[in-house]
């Protein structure tokens, strides 16, 4: 296809909603707010705004620079650079095809959740009967309603990696429509895209609106937010928050996977991307904030109703134990009877203290939950207590779906454009290239709606991107900084923008994130290292709960696979450029002296 029939986004407009669609996915929702919990709540904010300036912006920028300057995927992108850089465009596709793998079941899971939100009782609000009709399943009482039909009824998990079954029917249906929606959101490549970005970018902050104004009128939701917004400033000495501050802001703008590229990539050439990047990195970074906000004030009421609970019980129990009149203890008054009683009847006190729980607010605060673990069973477990429960389930799993849906646009583009520039492939229609691409990702992706599907799906969310991702971007700012020269990408911003860039970018570029990127790349390889054998969450149905198992050393190798598989892009099509201009350059001299001889 030749660059002047490239189509374009109809106005900036639809280029800003796209990149805000993409980069505002599910972690802001179930990652940044774990995060903010472990790292010392409102304390947390300083290292990551910093960690936003220093790196989120700075590469941000630079990647959408590249893409509207070349008007490629990341693929030709980088070739045009140079022709030993290609492999960098196709680690880029091979670490968003893993995404695109896995991603969609998420969406899968978010219709599945939505569907059963249509019901007069919620069917995670309690524990279905037995086949006797005599009392809850046994599974569903050592663990708790949410959980059990999490992992029973949405996975049907088995015990381990290594059992497997047959594939869930329902799930597979969940996903072969988050595959159709998907491709009726790419059919006709960015025209289709651009019309759809309005509604997938827009209404999730309508729901996180609504749900911050329901969030802080529930009982005891104020005890959360405060407790997101008391800072522990020792939080900050620990090297680990400001790496976890750093990676967040990585991965929240999506860097690396090539979608910003290739959305770039059909923008006006004198666009003005320099303001659309800081906007979308700020527009990103605030939905966290105001997530969070919600989500604490979500687990102020999750937590409060658990602590209630809990001295409730504790009530009970002294009233029967010590013979009380019912109105003598309240809940406000629990833990002055206990002093009281310990005090008067130290011996029958004492025979109750193994029955008595440890009822503490801050403990139920300080529970950090993140992940599927946050989104599908801490949510889950505060909406059945709302009143009118089914509303705010079928408007939460709805946003999460916009939310996925949005993102998965962007993952799909960094595939599907690439591919595209290639000649042979511009040749097939839009409707059949990106349908054969669709139906490509859900044929592979039905391995992860089988009872073992949750633990590969944890394999390739913890290995199938974070290594390659900080590989990649670390090679794609040395390239732009030191290969290409930080000089003459500043002439091809002039050429676009009418002004160079400021000196400030320049310093981020040439020093400071290569350097942030080169610590990020140190500290994970340590820890996985000094990790041990890898392991993950097996959910073990006789105790009702997860517990930590390693991989057998066929998950261990495919773990090693998926590190290697889309990092060796680069050095292998660097191999290949070379071998095959060596080998142009060897029958060229032979032609010479042959004329030569002539």
């Amino acid at each position: 296809m030749e660059k002047d029939a490239r189509p374009k986004w109809d106005n900036p407009m639809q280029f800003m909603l796209a990149c805000v669609s993409y980069a505002v996915g599910l972690g802001n929702v179930w990652r940044f707010p774990y995060l903010c919990q472990m790292h010392g709540g409102g304390g947390f904010l300083i290292p990551y705004l910093l960690m936003l300036f220093l790196e989120g912006v700075p590469l941000f920028y630079m990647e959408l620079a590249i893409g509207q300057k070349m008007r490629l995927g990341s693929i030709g992108a980088w070739t045009a650079i140079s022709p030993y850089l290609g492999g960098v465009g196709l680690a880029s596709v091979v670490t968003s095809l893993y995404l695109c793998l896995y991603y969609n079941i998420i969406n899968a899971w978010s219709f599945w959740y939505l569907f059963h939100s249509f019901q007069s009782v919620l069917p995670w609000a309690e524990c279905p009967t037995n086949s006797n009709q005599t009392g809850p399943i046994e599974e569903c009482q050592r663990a708790t309603a949410t959980q059990y039909f999490f992992y029973r009824e949405t996975l049907d998990i088995s015990s381990s990696i290594e059992e497997n079954g047959g594939i869930h029917i329902g799930q597979a249906l969940c996903l072969l429509l988050a595959w159709v929606i998907t491709y009726l959101f790419i059919v006709r490549g960015v025209k289709s895209t651009g019309k759809v970005v309005y509604f997938t970018a827009t209404f999730p902050y309508v729901v996180l609106f609504i749900y911050l104004i329901r969030g802080v009128t529930l009982h005891g939701a104020i005890n959360g937010v405060k407790y997101m917004f008391t800072p522990k400033m020792e939080q900050l000495a620990d090297p680990t928050t400001w790496i976890n501050a750093a990676t967040q802001i990585f991965f929240s703008l999506g860097l690396g996977f090539g979608s910003l590229i290739a959305f770039a990539s059909y923008n006006q050439y004198n666009n003005n991307f320099e303001l659309q990047a800081i906007v979308v990195s700020l527009i990103n970074s605030g939905t966290s904030i105001f997530a969070s906000i919600v989500t604490f004030a979500i687990y102020g009421f999750k937590a409060t109703v658990n602590y209630e609970d809990c001295l409730g019980r504790t009530r009970l129990l002294l009233l029967n134990a010590f013979g009380l009149a019912e109105d003598s203890i309240t809940l406000d008054n629990v833990f002055e009877w206990i002093e009281r009683l310990n005090t008067t009847y130290p011996q029958q006190f004492a025979e109750l203290a193994n029955k008595l729980e440890n009822c503490d607010l801050e403990s139920e605060l300080d529970t950090a939950v993140e992940g599927t673990g946050l989104a599908f069973i801490v949510y889950s477990e505060a909406i059945k207590n709302m009143p009118l429960s089914q509303l705010w389930s079928v408007l939460y799993f709805f946003m999460l779906l916009l939310l996925g849906m949005g993102s998965m646009l962007g993952n799909i583009t960094a595939i599907i454009t690439p591919l595209r520039d290639f000649k042979v492939i511009s040749r097939i229609s839009n409707e059949l290239f990106n349908g054969l691409v669709c139906l490509f990702c859900l044929l592979l992706g039905l391995g992860f709606t089988t009872t073992s599907g949750n633990y590969w799906f944890t394999m390739f969310n913890d290995y199938g991107a974070t290594f390659s991702l900080l590989f990649v971007v670390l090679i794609e700012v040395i390239t732009v900084s030191y290969i290409y020269g930080i000089k003459r990408f500043e002439k091809d911003i002039e050429d676009m923008l009418g002004h160079r860039p400021h000196w400030y970018w320049k310093i981020m570029w040439a020093g400071v994130s290569p350097l942030l990127l080169i610590i990020l790349f140190i500290f994970y390889i340590i820890n996985y290292i000094q990790g041990g054998t890898p392991t993950y969450q097996a959910w073990n149905k006789e105790l009702g709960k997860s517990v930590v198992t390693e991989y057998p050393v066929f998950g261990q190798v495919f773990i090693g696979l998926l590190l290697v598989s889309s990092v060796s892009c680069i050095p292998l099509t660097a191999l290949y450029v070379y071998c095959r201009k060596r080998k142009h350059g060897c029958h060229k001299r032979q032609r010479t002296v042959c004329t030569v001889s002539a």
